[in-house]
């Protein structure tokens, strides 16, 4: 999208939000090669800080191609906020109901004006110990398959140094550096033309997620484990260690 598209509330949320992001934060932004000039796609992006989605937009908003983000419903129902989020067309998702597959629908729609639609493919902040991205959601693959745009896999990393992930306290000083690398677009040619199963939608989003850690190993420059933290195989752990450990003590208790 040319930057003459960029509209109103777009430019305004930019001359609102960039002068503290610019000052407070430095920049090691690359791969910008690798977001298309025209027609359009999807960013798959890494999530690991309440503020990166305003880092990574004043990214995006650089190389004028400005991204739709999939956000919480009420977030357009809270005054400026709302006014701001609806001018500026971001994609509402409507989680726990009937209306959850509209976001995919939008997201389609978006992608078939010619729009960049950037999706947080894990749904949450990471919950990785080490902040590496966690397995991911379908949503990315649904669209990327059923429209068969580029994907291009993105990671940041230096946000989550100013607001740790589930922190509160910001850390300004020393002035921290936002890294973003975009990759070359995901190949998932392999993909098209099958039927979108869930297994098949798992795995396209899968190859989405390696893509991400990929560029993530290059800024942070060492490797990510072997398998990617699953939070809900996690929690599952977690209720056994729980029942095992009470069982324990009322072993001891006889």
């Amino acid at each position: 999208m040319p930057r003459r598209r960029i509209g109103f509330w777009y430019r305004l949320a930019a001359v609102i939000a960039k002068p503290p992001l610019v000052v407070l934060i430095k920049r090691d932004w690359r791969g910008l090669e690798n977001i298309p000039a025209d027609g359009g796609f999807i960013t798959a992006v890494n999530h690991n800080s309440h503020i990166d989605p305003f880092a990574y937009a004043h990214f995006q908003y650089n190389t004028g191609r400005v991204p739709r983000f999939l956000a919480k419903s009420g977030l357009f129902k809270k005054g400026f906020v709302g006014a701001v989020m609806r001018g500026t067309g971001q994609i509402p998702v409507y989680r726990e109901s009937t209306d959850a597959l509209s976001a995919f629908r939008a997201a389609i729609e978006a992608v078939e004006r010619g729009e960049c639609v950037a999706f947080y493919p894990e749904g949450t902040i990471t919950r990785d110990p080490d902040q590496w991205p966690m397995i991911g959601k379908t949503g990315a693959a649904r669209v990327a398959l059923q429209t068969k745009c580029p994907v291009v896999p993105v990671a940041q990393w230096g946000a989550n140094e100013v607001l740790p992930p589930y922190a509160k306290k910001l850390h300004l000083f020393p002035r921290k550096t936002h890294h973003v690398l975009a990759g070359p677009p995901v190949d998932l040619s392999r993909f098209y033309g099958k039927d979108m199963t869930q297994d098949l939608l798992k795995e396209a989003t899968e190859v989405i997620m390696a893509a991400i850690t990929a560029q993530l190993e290059i800024i942070r420059g060492e490797k990510a484990p072997g398998t990617a933290y699953d939070p809900r195989r996690e929690r599952i752990e977690q209720r056994r260690r729980t029942q095992a450990q009470s069982g324990h003590e009322g072993e001891k208790s006889k």
